[in-house]
């Protein structure tokens, strides 16, 4: 499986490519919103990162990149270190862009939910938390689009 990253209509795009459409997107006031979100496989864990541009002035809808890559089932078969997984992808992610434009913000988008039929819900303060003392602002269920649909429509 490859961890290229890919435009929205799954075309090879290099990361240097991405930059500088960020660069370009950020300079018309555009934002920047990064999720993860993973699905457990027979073979392993598939998890994809989504890069998504949105919110410059006169922009119709948005555009996004995405990377898939897969890791050994076994090790994140339970859902706390899969998700732990999924947010630290996007962390690691928003700091790289982070440190080019230190005066942009970034938006985490992460894939846990606080009603009482979530699972994820007694993760939820403490995932909130990391993001925020990462510098980023943090999104859940059901405001966190760009994991729960974007990247999730790349995990299958």
């Amino acid at each position: 499986m490859s961890v290229n990253w890919c435009s929205g209509d799954g075309c090879d795009v290099s990361f240097s490519d991405i930059v500088l459409d960020v660069e370009s997107h950020i300079s018309t006031g555009g934002n920047i919103f990064i999720g993860t979100d993973s699905m457990l496989q027979a073979d392993g864990c598939v998890f994809v990162t989504a890069i998504c541009l949105h919110g410059a002035p006169g922009q119709q809808g948005g555009r996004y990149y995405f990377r898939r890559s897969k890791k050994r089932r076994k090790a994140y078969h339970e859902l706390k270190p899969r998700i732990m997984h999924e947010v630290s992808n996007s962390i690691d992610l928003g700091m790289i862009f982070s440190e080019m434009h230190p005066d942009t913000e970034i938006e985490i988008h992460v894939d846990v939910g606080i009603t009482s039929k979530s699972k994820t819900r007694p993760l939820a303060d403490m995932i909130k938390g990391w993001t925020r003392a990462s510098g980023f602002k943090c999104k859940i269920k059901p405001n966190s689009w760009a994991s729960t649909a974007v990247a999730d429509k790349h995990t299958k």
